[in-house]
């Protein structure tokens, strides 16, 4: 890049600025390392697209910034021809500030291309873009969301054909494109305003864009119904539970009440957390994965009697779930979550007598090893892939091509699951719905959701997965971050909180080390992750994120009882801590 004090020059004198755009640029005058921080590099556009703070600069979410992301996906799609441009791009959006704004600059760039797009006409989450990109037969997909990020933040997501999110390689070509385009002078057809799109299903705004909303949630209401897996748990009991759900002013309020209603299943809403809010105002970071996030859903639980609390994000991603106990309410974590859920889907169908053969599960190579000892229970075959869920969603096209599994669940520990395969990316709306017919399910049999997992836990020991994230911001960030991952590559230890290290896969390398000198390749794509694998089947793994400047530690082990994994697994977080962040 050339010089940030140029950039940050050639951006205040840019006509296409508004004011008030030129007046928070005149705010930093003379603070170079604002302007540094804003100007010296650009936002980062990969296979999980691109995310970051709102305000202006080139490394920022603004309107400039994605512009010049959709005209690089514009002359992608172009080159791909006349067939691909027709088919066009689906466009969605959450309840996030300006992603409204933002959709509708990517619909105006895309006209501008003679490039056909279908925006949808108000907030819809992750799943119903994805389904839409499959159902429409699209050419590919963009989703306007942070996903569980703080309010300062948006982000820009990008599906392939196939609902997944874009391979490396097309992001790859992408990227080349996006390169060469001048982040001001692009042209775009006339914006619509969020008035233009609202209860607007059908209309054509000009020869290129089609607002689209209640057909396409008709098929997605359809198409995930009819994953049912006990109608008549749910027929009996449905009315009778008590179940409390914070869509935590995202998108997954309209979806979830929807398909919860249709299926007849009593749900009582967090009215406060109910209607958008780009501000998030009634909680610190709109995650459901966090207690505080999930606090008035809790409260509200108690007063009702309610069992269980359910939370999406706001793009309606991720679900969390909090569990009463005799203690109080527990926040499950992401890897409880699914194994909870794959252990439903599972038994049921043995029970229906409806399991397949060739049954499979996907997991994340993160993601708990309870999954694989209750999918072996079943006798269902448990695949591991990089996180991501681009990697579950292409084993589920391979495996649509082959035939020579079926699929039956996939997850990964960060909260994100998908039952089905109408869309290719997690769904929390699917996930509303299945647990909720799981507990459905249990309150027949006279149980809990609580007392199965603890059934699990005694059946295959007692499996404690916790991590920690750093984060490093600013333009030195990714140095840091790059800088302990060379010391962690560099390093084989004899052992980790007193547990012998007896092999090191290094995804990066392509190559698994073992403790004895041996050597084999690993046929997972090359990524920077390191794990190493414990004596007793325990692991630790660390990362870079793929979205965040956060480096990820992941810790995983197993005893014989809950307090002693759980003691096991702060002394295998304290080392690596200790020995690589100092």
């Amino acid at each position: 890049m050339e010089n940030y004090i140029k950039i940050y020059q050639k951006w205040i004198n840019s006509e296409e600025l508004q004011n008030s755009d030129k007046n928070e640029l005149l705010a930093i005058a003379g603070n170079d390392n604002e302007i540094k921080e804003r100007f010296g590099m650009e936002l980062a556009f990969g296979t999980a697209g691109m995310r970051g703070v709102l305000g202006m600069g080139t490394n920022r979410m603004n309107v400039f910034t994605v512009r010049r992301a959709t005209k690089g996906l514009a002359d992608y799609i172009s080159g791909l021809g006349s067939e691909a441009m027709k088919k066009g791009v689906v466009i969605a959006y959450d309840t996030r500030r300006f992603s409204v704004e933002f959709a509708a600059e990517c619909a105006g760039v895309l006209a501008a291309n003679k490039i056909n797009c279908y925006i949808f006409e108000d907030v819809r989450p992750v799943p119903m873009c994805s389904f839409a990109v499959r159902h429409l037969g699209a050419t590919a997909g963009i989703m306007i969301t942070a996903s569980h990020n703080p309010k300062q933040y948006n982000g820009y997501k990008v599906y392939g054909a196939d609902g997944a999110q874009m391979s490396p390689e097309a992001t790859a070509e992408v990227v080349r494109f996006i390169e060469k385009a001048d982040v001001f002078g692009i042209d775009r057809a006339a914006v619509l305003s969020k008035d233009d799109l609202k209860g607007k299903n059908g209309y054509k705004a000009g020869e290129y864009v089609t607002v689209i909303g209640k057909d396409v949630d008709e098929k997605y209401f359809e198409a995930i119904s009819a994953l049912s897996v006990s109608p008549d748990a749910v027929k009996k009991f449905g009315k009778k539970v008590k179940l409390v759900y914070t869509p935590l002013h995202g998108s997954g309020y309209m979806p979830v009440t929807s398909v919860l209603g249709r299926k007849g299943i009593n749900v009582s809403v967090v009215r406060e957390q109910a209607l958008p809010d780009p501000d998030f105002s009634t909680v610190k970071v709109p995650n459901p994965e966090e207690q505080s996030a999930l606090s008035l859903a809790i409260a509200q639980a108690e007063r009702e009697g309610a069992g269980v609390v359910i939370g999406t994000d706001p793009d309606a991603d991720r679900m969390g779930v909090a569990l009463k106990t005799q203690s109080g309410y527990a926040v499950l974590t992401g890897n409880q979550i699914g194994v909870l859920m794959m252990d439903y889907i599972l038994s049921s169908a043995k029970e229906q007598g409806k399991l397949p053969a060739n049954a499979a599960v996907i997991k994340t190579i993160v993601s708990t090893n309870l999954a694989n000892k209750v999918a072996g229970y079943y006798g269902a075959t448990i695949f591991e892939v990089l996180t991501g869920f681009k990697f579950i969603g292409e084993k589920i096209k391979e495996w649509e091509q082959s035939g020579e599994y079926t699929y039956m669940f996939g997850f990964e520990e960060s909260y994100g699951s998908l039952v089905g395969t109408h869309a290719r990316d997690k769904d929390a709306v699917v996930a509303a719905m299945i647990f909720s017919e799981m507990v459905c399910k249990y309150e027949s049999l006279g149980t809990t959701v609580t007392a199965r997992l603890e059934e699990l836990y005694a059946q295959f020991g007692y499996y404690c997965e916790k991590g920690a994230s750093f984060v490093f911001e600013g333009l030195d960030g990714m140095d840091k971050m790059n800088a302990i991952m060379e010391k962690v590559r560099a390093d084989f230890p004899d052992e980790i909180a007193g547990r012998q290290v007896e092999f090191k896969r290094d995804y990066l390398s392509g190559i698994t080390r073992y403790a004895d000198g041996a050597m084999e390749n690993i046929t997972l794509p090359k990524s920077n992750v390191i794990y190493f694998g414990l004596e007793g089947g325990d692991w630790i793994c660390v990362r870079p994120s793929g979205t965040e400047p956060k480096l990820k530690i992941y810790v995983a082990d197993s005893r014989e009882s809950a307090d002693k994994a759980a003691e096991a697994n702060a002394a295998y977080l304290e080392a690596v801590k200790n020995a690589y962040i100092g």
